[in-house]
């Protein structure tokens, strides 16, 4: 399908988890406003836990993130906890007003996932959906739940990439997290009872690197290259008005212990 309205391109940002996650929520605002839609690869620096949306506190070994120097927040995406190694992730999010995507979920996915296949397809990864669910290996572990054709990407039968959408004021955000290069023991490490040592999670799990042997910086120009010519972006960067008010929300929202910790519904 041709995307409508004007899109923008932000290559990859250094950002903590809650300013990546404020950062999402007023690109929204800008769809839903008239503004541009944007499409963007993104860094978490530090590394960062980002929570799955119900996903219980005491499933976190918030101990061993602070010895590690490893930030926690909480997506507004359902799932299990990702953990996004500064070096070893990296993410997307692409934001567009509602009414311009498709209202079914499936199809909204597969819309949205096309420019993240042909990335894959660039950086010579034989990416696809995962043909088949398979069963769960560790519940609050997002790389090892139970894979789903719809969103979960699979490469030489392990997964590589995942992605989760949700709406608000009007506007689709779609994020996602392409695993580069692995770090089992950090992987595991974030979670209090992982359920599976390193070797199973190396069984479920790939990464670039692994399948293409490309340089980091090589597969961060596919992804953007690849969601550019998607939606004909323009290069682009955020408006001092939208970095303000995604540090206001990231420091009264994203980063709160209220957010991370104590949110149950």
């Amino acid at each position: 399908m041709t995307m409508a309205g004007e899109w923008r391109l932000i290559r990859e940002e250094a950002r903590d988890g809650p300013m990546q996650m404020a950062l999402e929520e007023v690109a929204a605002e800008t769809a839903a406003d008239g503004g541009p839609r944007t499409v963007r690869a993104y860094q978490w620096s530090p590394s960062t836990l980002s929570m799955g949306y119900r996903q219980e506190a005491e499933s976190v070994d918030w101990g061993f993130c602070e010895r590690e120097g490893i930030g926690v927040t909480r997506r507004q995406t359902g799932g299990g906890g990702i953990y996004h190694d500064e070096f070893g992730d990296i993410s997307y999010s692409i934001v567009a007003p509602a009414a311009e995507l498709p209202g079914d979920l499936m199809d909204c996915y597969e819309v949205l996932c096309e420019p993240i296949l042909d990335a894959f397809h660039e950086m010579g990864v034989e990416a696809d959906f995962v043909p088949e669910k398979h069963p769960v290996l560790h519940e609050p572990a997002c790389y090892l739940r139970a894979l789903h054709p719809a969103h979960d990407m699979v490469a030489s039968g392990r997964k590589i990439a995942g992605n989760a959408q949700y709406r608000t004021r009007d506007a689709v955000i779609q994020h996602g997290s392409l695993s580069y290069a692995l770090a089992p023991e950090r992987h595991l490490g974030v979670f209090a009872a992982p359920g599976v040592d390193e070797a199973g999670f190396r069984e479920r799990v790939t990464s670039i690197r692994e399948e293409a042997g490309i340089d980091r910086e090589e597969a961060v120009a596919a992804v953007e290259d690849a969601l550019a010519t998607w939606c004909d972006a323009s290069e682009g960067a955020w408006t001092e008005a939208e970095l303000g008010a995604a540090r206001e929300l990231a420091d009264e929202k994203y980063a709160t212990e209220e957010w991370t910790r104590e949110r149950i519904s």
